[in-house]
């Protein structure tokens, strides 16, 4: 297992890469215990230290599932082995096994009952592999796997230690905390990541004028731009609409930082006239 602290290290590693091509040459060309150890550490990076080795090795292990089964089996099988942080490996069905049996699981499903026979932790995963769909292979997985073991870890793993309360904090409070849940790697997201969702969804719609003032408290105390890419694209895109924009052309007008942000959105499905004022406040500057 890498340390936590190690991890960021491990990928960043990785140089700079120039394209897509030249990324996989370098990922296929290792060994799949080194892609574990890899694969491993970028669960726990996170999301405001996610620099471009970050992104192509994620792009990569995202492919994977798809293009390469039998390696993306073999790395799931290394990862149960050697990764002992159960958070982390529960992100194997995240991360790839869901996508590996959907796409392939009529061709793999003899090997994995083979594996499974002597290997309790991968009947534990299966435990987390279903599609509601009914097909052969599905059936196979099913009777396999241990569903009540996987459950029981699920649930454990999603519970945080103290719910949020959205609905009675502060902005300024809500904006540090919208800071602490997106800068999370993904193991450790909890359902207060999604409590915090729900939430801005509840702005959106009943009071856009405070997700409004939450944006522009979250802009003066984050400045990473892999934060500020997420508010822009999400928050601030999604609040954007013919009723808002009278207050987001004020706030524009008052706050280069937000008008800045505004590079960030895409707002193609908007309407013509929507469309027509955020062009003459974003101009040339989109990202």
């Amino acid at each position: 297992m890498v340390p936590a602290e190690d991890a960021t290290a491990v990928v960043t590693s990785v140089p700079e890469l120039a394209g897509d091509e030249e990324a996989n040459a370098l990922f296929d060309a290792l060994p799949v215990s080194q892609l574990a150890t890899m694969w491993s550490a970028l669960q726990r990076i996170s999301r405001r230290d996610q620099t471009g080795s970050v992104w192509a090795a994620k792009v990569y292990f995202d492919h994977l599932p798809g293009d390469q089964p039998d390696r993306a089996l073999a790395l799931a099988l290394e990862v149960l082995a050697t990764e002992r942080d159960k958070p982390t490996v529960m992100l194997l069905n995240d991360k790839l096994m869901l996508s590996l049996m959907f796409a392939h699981g009529p061709d793999l499903i003899d090997r994995v009952e083979a594996e499974a026979r002597n290997n309790a932790k991968l009947r534990w995963l299966l435990g987390g592999v279903h599609f509601g769909t009914g097909k052969p292979f599905e059936r196979r997985i099913e009777a396999i796997a241990d569903r009540d073991a996987w459950e029981r870890d699920d649930i454990a793993r999603h519970r945080p230690r103290q719910l949020l309360d959205c609905d009675a904090m502060s902005v300024p409070d809500l904006a540090r905390t919208w800071v602490e849940q997106y800068s999370k790697s993904d193991r450790d997201r909890d359902d207060n990541f999604f409590a915090l969702m729900d939430y801005e969804r509840e702005l959106r719609e009943d009071d856009p004028d405070r997700a409004i003032d939450l944006i522009l408290e979250i802009l003066k105390i984050e400045a990473n731009p892999v934060l500020l890419s997420m508010l822009a694209a999400g928050p601030l895109e999604d609040v954007i609409s013919m009723r808002t924009i009278d207050r987001i052309e004020r706030e524009a007008a008052a706050d280069k930082r937000f008008r800045d942000l505004l590079g960030g959105v895409w707002y193609f499905r908007a309407t013509d006239e929507l469309k027509a004022r955020l062009d003459a406040l974003i101009g040339d500057d989109r990202w």
